[in-house]
């Protein structure tokens, strides 16, 4: 991840979205792949708050994505990418998607964050209780539980760290027990 300074170098001090040149913060993008370096970009205010409060978003101040697009840098690439599907509703930003170009590493990682499932078809994992599971969050066993193709009794009460989400099936995470990784059903655990 670059510092500010960083950052300030490699934009000319402006917003890496619109080119903004005040009230200027570091943003580091969600979903990003942990052996890429520069997961950050510059951004101004405005975009900041439209991007971590989805409800506030205006459209109008988003067609300089027109100029982003064409970003050499893979984070301003992600994030134009990302806020375009985010707007995709609106009809112009389905044509700057079309003539985006992103190589496939890059692709996986812009939809990684799921910008581009509708809400209606994202996958999300939740708990026995409800709870949203996430990628990282560590959860507790409410069962014991038989695990399949070995001997081992998962207890109710263990502590599952760091779990992972399958991602094609919402009542499935996959997490490490007494050593061994196994797939665990979301309606035997609770969020820690």
């Amino acid at each position: 991840m670059l510092n500010e300074q960083q950052l300030r170098e490699r934009s000319g001090s402006c917003c890496e979205m619109c080119k903004a040149t005040e009230n200027l913060k570091g943003y580091d993008l969600p979903n990003s792949p942990s052996d890429i370096n520069e997961t950050n970009v510059l951004l101004c205010e405005t975009c900041l708050n439209q991007i971590e409060n989805p409800e506030t978003i205006d459209p109008n101040h988003w067609r300089s994505l027109n100029d982003s697009i064409w970003s050499t840098v893979p984070a301003v690439q992600v994030l134009a990418w990302r806020m375009l599907n985010r707007l995709k509703a609106e009809g112009w930003p389905q044509d700057l998607l079309e003539m985006m170009y992103l190589d496939d590493e890059t692709m996986s990682w812009a939809k990684a964050a799921g910008d581009d499932v509708a809400k209606a078809d994202q996958i999300i994992h939740r708990d026995s209780n409800g709870a949203v599971l996430e990628a990282g969050d560590n959860v507790v066993l409410i069962k014991d539980l038989d695990v399949k193709g070995s001997s081992l009794t998962a207890k109710r009460g263990t502590a599952v760290r760091r779990i992972s989400l399958v991602h094609d099936n919402d009542e499935q995470i996959e997490g490490k027990v007494d050593g061994q990784q196994i797939v665990i059903l979301t309606k035997f655990v609770k969020k820690v």
